[in-house]
């Protein structure tokens, strides 16, 4: 439906409507199972914010997390049906992974058929990417954040004013591309709206996503996410819990800001509240941050955030190679990762470990080492930080970094054409890796860290543990302690018992997949331009 059913809308005095979407992935990865207990922020955020436009709705549709809506042949949601019960006038597609751009584009021709404005954002939609999402069935680009872009982008579509009137937007004008000034990245995030999950339609969160912070100063070369970090106040922080608390029931929270605690005054104010609230309230909350490590020297920081329940915490190692660590611009030394790490584990946390397997050298920084020595440095590394869970995850060239740059000027990125942007999860080589290593050996290297890692005979531990708690309990003669220290022992045989499951149901979708016949024409395609062939070895067991 175009402008004029919007208008004929309000003059009928009929609400209009937004229907923001976040596509489903393209296959079973290690983001699935989360996934359908949890839903991306943004889209929250941004639905919240159209709440306050005069003669607006807004809801959200996770296909990842969708449960009780109509659904096609294939098991995802109907739009055409969804659209038949319950029109939107408006959809907006979150473009917040790259893996789920086919995706994307296909909801986006399904809505146009049906007579739909599009609109599209997030972090996929930089350089040519607009453009090619302008071809393929979005009709309007938000470039940064939309909080308030989508405000003014809706008031222009119902008084069909100028589009280059907001600022922030791409979009096509007579078949070319119109870009619109930039628009400033939001700072006052107290003067937006505290974000309402109620506008998730067909869903249901066990986990609940918080964040005060937009932007990240790091500067790791593989990251998207750029800019001076800006911080809300804690008690905008503390209003979300709050919020989530009082009105769904939440208790279990995802701080989502890539670093906990950056603003280190703010942030023992906001564990303070956090420990106060949850006292006064009698909840127990449960909250998973991710942090760096050097803040496991600030003793005053931890038993703060222990008070406040922040039990998980999520640690970017990337690498236990300093050659790599140096290559994403990582400031790190192996060995002080593993005494950082147990200061942390010292302290009561939980620690999720999350690496980046064979990550490319710089031209001016040769360095060779085999898959093998590889996973013998990783597998090394894991055992002695007693990590509690992993994810090893390949490079992935995301659009607008300095990586994909790096891997497009020498050529080593595969065409998009052959390896689609589906495969864009982690799981799967995207480029040539540096000699020694094949792609086949590189993905089938970092499957061999999990598998050492994720195993089935953490089923039995899981088992064992659960018959000893009584035994344990009464040889401390102190039931709490008896209970923290099982508990520990538990949780992690039992996520490492989920995390074979898990791998299992990945290689059995793996092997129904045509991507290693892809990943040949790929390589025969970068060897032509090479003068050579291309040694092909087996992916996953």
């Amino acid at each position: 439906m175009q402008t004029t059913q919007i208008q004929a809308d309000e003059r009928l005095g009929r609400r209009s409507r937004l229907r923001i979407v976040c596509p489903a992935y393209p296959a079973f990865n290690i983001y699935s199972r989360p996934a359908k207990l949890m839903t991306a922020l943004g889209p929250v955020c941004i639905a919240t914010a159209v709440q306050d436009v005069p003669g607006w709705d807004a809801e959200v549709i996770d296909e990842n997390n969708y449960r009780r809506g109509p659904k096609d042949a294939a098991g995802r949601p109907d739009h055409e049906a969804m659209q038949r019960a319950r029109h939107a006038d408006v959809v907006g597609l979150y473009g917040g992974l790259t893996s789920t751009i086919p995706r994307l584009y296909e909801i986006a021709m399904r809505y146009k058929a049906m007579g739909v404005r599009t609109i599209a954002g997030g972090h996929h939609f930089v350089d040519e990417n607009i453009e090619e999402a302008l071809r393929n069935g979005i009709d309007v680009v938000v470039i940064g954040e939309g909080d308030r872009t989508i405000r003014e982008l809706l008031t222009c579509f119902a008084s069909k004013a100028d589009l280059s009137m907001v600022r922030g937007i791409a979009f096509l004008q007579d078949g070319k591309l119109r870009r619109a000034p930039d628009r400033e990245p939001i700072a006052a995030f107290d003067e937006l709206p505290i974000p309402s999950f109620s506008v998730l339609r067909h869903g249901r969160l066990r986990y609940y996503p918080v964040s005060g912070v937009r932007g990240c100063g790091m500067d790791c070369e593989f990251c998207a996410v750029k800019g001076r970090p800006r911080f809300s106040s804690p008690q905008r922080m503390m209003d979300q819990f709050a919020s989530i608390y009082e009105k769904h029931g939440g208790k279990t929270f995802f701080i989502v800001d890539d670093l906990f605690g950056q603003n280190r005054r703010d942030t023992l104010h906001l564990c303070r509240m956090l420990r106060d609230y949850q006292q006064q309230a009698g909840a127990r909350f449960s909250i998973t941050v991710q942090i760096r490590l050097d803040r496991a020297r600030d003793h005053e920081l931890l038993q703060a955030m222990r008070q406040a329940r922040i039990n998980n915490l999520a640690i970017g190692y990337e690498s236990p190679i300093a050659e790599e660590l140096k290559a994403m611009n990582k400031r790190l030394d192996p060995q002080e990762m593993i005494e950082l790490t147990r200061l942390y584990h010292q302290a009561g946390f939980r620690i999720h470990g999350m690496f980046i397997f064979g990550y490319p050298a710089p031209q001016d920084r040769p360095f060779r080492m085999s898959a093998d020595d590889r996973v013998r440095h990783f597998t090394r590394f894991i055992r002695k930080a007693r990590l509690d869970t992993v994810q090893v995850l390949l490079p992935i060239p995301l659009p607008g970094t300095e990586l994909t740059n790096r891997l497009r000027t020498s050529g080593r990125i595969f065409p998009t054409h052959t390896v689609g942007l589906e495969y864009y999860d982690g799981n799967f080589p995207l480029f040539q890796p540096d000699d020694p290593m094949t792609p086949e050996s590189m993905q089938a290297a970092a499957q061999k860290i999990m598998r050492g890692f994720y195993g089935p005979r953490h089923l039995l531990a899981t088992a064992v543990n659960v018959i000893t708690f009584p035994a344990i309990a009464l040889w401390l003669n102190n039931l709490g302690a008896g209970w923290h220290r099982w508990y520990c022992r538990w949780a992690r045989s039992t996520c490492r018992s989920g995390g074979w499951l898990l791998l299992r149901k990945w290689v059995a979708s793996f092997r129904k997949d045509d991507f290693l016949n892809k990943l040949a024409e790929a390589k025969r395609s970068f060897a032509a331009t090479r003068g050579g062939e291309l040694h092909a070895d087996l992916g996953p067991e």
